[in-house]
């Protein structure tokens, strides 16, 4: 939905705005891009971290509620489940707010809307409260999902087509830990006797501290601007929804499993809140600091490789997991959650870098070259990201709405995993029927005077 363009800023808009930025340009690059690139990525992941606590924040406000709130464990997971679908949706505008506003100040503001919710929270925690009420305050936190994709559509215009795998990855992991950063945080609540208001009331500061940090030390940059023709491009294209497909598997199932794991435990395995907060943070902590080794792998041997192995291993780590519910083994059936977990942050990572080098592919099979191509790949590989995100991040809904029927029909979440572990054979044949089955499938245009070469998407 966004791309570099050489018209000129407006004027008078005010703030910190780049006027001539040109990542492929190496020595601009190594003289001047990089140290502005890895600053304003600095701040990004701190805001989208937040962002992502400030979601999921009902992952573990739902352990404080005990039987004296009146919530039932299906109570629960739809709660979670609104709250993941409204961080969904909202990924699609904030996707457009960069280029409306400049990424440094969307990201002020975005920081800023997170107080809503998390105030909000702090009023209404408390037994008595009607679930509507907790339902209505739930959904407002869902505005902390589309701090992710307003930060990677303003990173990925700050770095070249060659570091794009490590900056996405870093930037999407460092942003991933707010998930297990606030449920550590709510572990030290919770082991304290303390209540919820605790935990929310330290995260009020550092919402005003990362909105501040933003205005001091980020940028706008003024050739990004929103395409509507690429929106549409964007939307047309089948990569786009291939690729949101197989988002849903990677970092749906990370997010949905981050907000349901807690509940699993409670609700299957008998733990007490203490019990379950000092296990949720690990997969979880663990998914989020490998996600940039997703993308550095995908950098060195191809996204789609990558995508198509991990697939093979989170369809191993279900299937156990089926086993590890059946037999009510709680000590297999953390040790594959853990490694599912791992395995959603190594995907998530190398899908979201399969998704520039898709597009610049289809630039070369139409003989653009240089930076005619790079422009082209950015064009429609921004555009993409803000509908591959929300998306993606559906499969979180589907998740939580998967565990509340199948306690509801079964008692236990065995249901649901024999579900999940059928669409990752999906992803799987997906992955491979796409983007690597004849040593790759091939990408060919031609005129009417030459045939174009031969391009290949297994590198993607």
């Amino acid at each position: 939905m966004t791309a570099p363009s050489t018209a000129p800023a407006p004027p008078n808009r005010g703030g910190r705005w780049i006027q001539q930025w040109d990542p492929e340009d190496e020595t601009f690059w190594n003289e001047t891009g990089e140290k502005v690139a890895r600053r304003n990525l600095i701040f990004s992941v701190l805001s989208e971290h937040i962002g992502f606590s400030i979601w999921t924040m009902w992952s573990v406000l739902v352990l404080f509620m005990g039987p004296e709130y009146g919530l039932t464990p299906a109570d629960k997971f739809l709660l979670t489940s609104m709250v993941t679908l409204v961080g969904a949706v909202v990924r699609v505008p904030y996707t457009f707010a960069v280029a409306i506003f400049g990424g440094r100040n969307w990201t002020i503001v975005s920081a800023a809307l997170l107080l809503v919710p998390t105030v909000a929270a702090f009023t209404v925690m408390e037994p008595g409260t009607s679930f509507n009420t907790f339902l209505l305050v739930g959904l407002l936190a869902g505005i902390g999902g589309g701090n992710f994709a307003s930060s990677m559509t303003n990173i990925n215009a700050f770095f070249p087509l060659r570091k794009k795998g490590w900056a996405l990855g870093l930037n999407a992991g460092g942003g991933n830990i707010g998930v297990p950063v606030i449920q550590l945080v709510a572990l030290a609540v919770i082991a304290a006797s303390a209540g919820p208001r605790v935990l929310l009331g330290i995260y009020i500061p550092l919402i005003v501290i990362a909105a501040v940090l933003a205005a001091l030390y980020m940028d706008n940059i003024a050739s990004v601007k929103n395409d509507t023709g690429a929106a549409k491009d964007a939307a047309k294209d089948a990569h786009t929804w291939i690729m949101s497909f197989l988002y849903i598997g990677t970092f749906g199932s990370f997010i949905g499993y981050s907000f349901a794991f807690g509940q699993v435990l409670t609700n299957q395995f008998g733990r007490t809140p203490l019990q379950a907060a000092y296990l949720t943070f690990i997969g979880p902590l663990l998914g989020s600091l490998i996600r940039p080794l997703g993308g550095w792998l995908a950098d060195k041997y191809g996204g789609a490789k990558i995508t198509l192995y991990n697939y093979v291993g989170m369809g191993a780590a279900t299937a156990v997991l089926v086993f590890a519910s059946m037999q009510k083994s709680l000590p297999l059936f953390v040790t594959a959650f853990v490694g599912l977990f791992v395995l959603t942050g190594l995907g998530n990572g190398s899908t979201y870098k399969m998704i520039p080098g898709i597009f610049q592919t289809k630039a070369l099979a139409k003989g653009l070259q240089g930076e005619e191509a790079a422009a082209y790949g950015r064009r429609l590989s921004g555009a993409s990201m803000g509908l591959i995100g929300a998306v993606g991040a559906l499969g979180g809904v589907g998740i939580n709405l998967a565990f509340r029927q199948s306690f509801l029909s079964y008692g236990s979440g065995t249901g649901a995993f024999v579900a999940f572990l059928a669409f990752y054979a999906a992803c799987f044949v997906v992955t491979w029927a796409v983007y690597l089955r004849r040593p790759a499938a091939k990408v060919q245009e031609t005129s009417a005077t030459e045939a174009k070469p031969q391009l290949s998407y297994a590198e993607v």
